[in-house]
């Protein structure tokens, strides 16, 4: 998905295989570099390694490619009233230490789908914007780097996960959080950003 081209071939090959598009999920986490998972959860502060290389590279993949498949597919979502589903996270709206590379994407996701929302609104266009707000999630890539005890009682099935992003989908839902504790600490921080910072400066206490 780093490559314009490959995102270009991702919407015209579904347009030609399904003659219309009613879905774009847009989930996807990687690098072009190697060690995506490696880097992004090695709990290194920004300042001790500001790799800006690969945060460029990590931005095109993981947000600027995000934007540009929604431009592709609108088209054709805008013929069938479609739907966009993005998948994004809680470090999209909180703030946490040693995540810089990985909450920078999320955050621009947000603004960037929220944006899109209210266009596609004032436009009077159909196209509903979902964006996903993640906690913990059970996959194996994440349950191999966690190591904090609670962290990983936080975390909660893939199934139930998949379940609450379909069913945000279908029902045009403007923001879909899960699990439930992903909810009250964005609220927290759109009201008491001070708090939060505190909060996430012991994270990993």
């Amino acid at each position: 998905m780093g490559k314009a081209e490959d995102c270009e071939r991702t919407i015209q090959t579904a347009k030609e295989k399904f003659g219309q598009l009613d879905y774009l999920v847009l989930n996807h986490l990687g690098s072009s570099l190697p060690n995506t998972m490696e880097k992004v959860l090695s709990g290194t502060p920004w300042d001790e390694d500001p790799d800006v290389d690969y945060f460029v590279d990590f931005l095109n993949v993981n947000l600027v490619s995000y934007v540009r498949l929604a431009s592709l597919a609108l088209p054709l979502l805008k013929e069938s009233n479609g739907h966009i589903v993005v998948i994004s996270s809680l470090s999209g709206k909180v703030p946490l230490p040693t995540v810089s590379y990985y909450s920078s994407a999320k955050f621009g996701l947000d603004g960037f789908f929220s944006s899109l929302r209210v266009e596609l609104m004032k436009a009077q266009q159909d196209v509903s914007v979902t964006l996903v707000v993640l906690g913990i999630i059970k996959t194996q890539g994440v349950m191999d780097y966690l190591k904090h005890e609670a962290f990983l009682k936080a975390a909660v099935p893939v199934n139930e996960t998949a379940l609450a992003i379909i069913r945000g989908g279908a029902t045009r839902a403007r923001e879909v959080y899960q699990p439930f504790y992903t909810w009250p600490f964005a609220t927290l921080r759109a009201l008491w950003p001070g708090v939060l910072d505190n909060i996430a400066v012991d994270v990993d206490k």
